[in-house]
């Protein structure tokens, strides 16, 4: 008899269960079954309650921080490998630990090679994940890695908003690509903001390239952390006589007092994707879903059919 492959499991890490839900919703399946017991020192030990033998799994987890998000991910690849899963996808919609892709001075790690070496060494036998902080990342994996771009979001939603003298800008120099991108699809011009920082999550001079006077601006990222850059780009932007000022950020981090800096700023809009749960609501925060994206890509790739149609840029 030929071999029939089964229906794959869905399953989720706890920090990615309100996504999980949505994904295995749209998917069609129901999330498998998890446990999770914990010692009095915080040690935890997840467990599959189902048997997963020569399925494909799909393991759902963003691993921002806190390490134990990381750590979680890494002991469910582990249960599966061990469990004789026949395929084992690790469905990261935020790969964190990306921020630290290269040595920018002597005598630092380079943490998200050693997280791709985790995962890989864990059992992940594929990596499914979105707006990686720089595409180089997929070359530290050794197993396929199909990093998707929000951009097939956030994109129609711009579009719809039918914003008149249109300008994508990019808040620093690094994501110039990703601004020129936008502004293709999308047929409008670009600026960049030139910034330094004395140290981290610090601003010490912002400066901004090309004109944005009468002009309605959208500033595209791939994360939002403590909201510094886009709050002070914001705010130079009106300065030199912007209509109005929206950001698209792919993973919202919105670490410390981020919240107060968005909805005191000149923002008329912050726009986010639900890669990362929000810590509370907030009138200028509009978050499009990616879980039908998310659960598409992952019957393509059960189904081997290709996922190319996914890409807008």
């Amino acid at each position: 008899m030929p071999f029939v492959e089964p229906e794959p499991k869905i399953f989720s890490c706890r920090q990615s269960l309100y996504l999980a839900e949505k994904i295995a919703e749209a998917y069609g399946q129901p999330l498998g079954k998890v446990s999770i017991s914990t010692f009095s020192d915080g040690e935890f030990q997840p467990s599959f309650e189902e048997s997963i033998r020569g399925s494909r799994v799909f393991l759902i987890g963003s691993t921002f921080p806190d390490s134990d998000n990381l750590m979680e991910l890494l002991l469910f690849i582990d249960a599966a490998k061990r469990a004789s899963a026949r395929h084992i996808t690790a469905v990261i919609p935020y790969f964190g630990w990306a921020r630290q892709d290269r040595k920018d001075k002597p005598r630092v790690p380079i943490a998200a090679k050693l997280v791709a070496n985790l995962l890989q060494a864990a059992g992940a036998t594929r990596i499914i994940t979105m707006d990686l902080h720089a595409d180089q990342i997929q070359g530290f994996f050794e197993k396929p890695v199909d990093h998707l771009f929000a951009s097939t979001l956030f994109l129609p939603y711009l579009k719809n908003l039918e914003l008149e003298n249109l300008t994508i800008a990019s808040p620093d120099m690094g994501g110039s690509k990703r601004a020129y991108a936008y502004s293709k699809f999308l047929e409008s011009e670009v600026v960049i903001c030139y910034k330094q920082r004395k140290k981290a999550n610090v601003i010490s001079l912002m400066e901004l390239i090309g004109d944005v006077n009468g002009r309605n601006v959208v500033l595209v990222d791939d994360m939002v952390d403590t909201a510094g850059t886009l709050v002070k780009a914001a705010e130079v932007m009106m300065e030199k006589g912007a209509l109005s000022v929206r950001a698209v950020c792919t993973h919202a981090l919105l670490s410390g007092s981020a919240y107060e800096k968005i909805e005191s700023s000149k923002l008329t809009e912050l726009i986010v994707s639900d890669s990362i749960p929000l810590r509370k609501e907030s009138p200028k925060i509009k978050v499009l879903s990616t879980a039908h994206l998310f659960a598409d890509v992952m019957k393509r790739v059960h189904s081997n059919t290709s996922i190319s149609s996914k890409f807008l840029m």
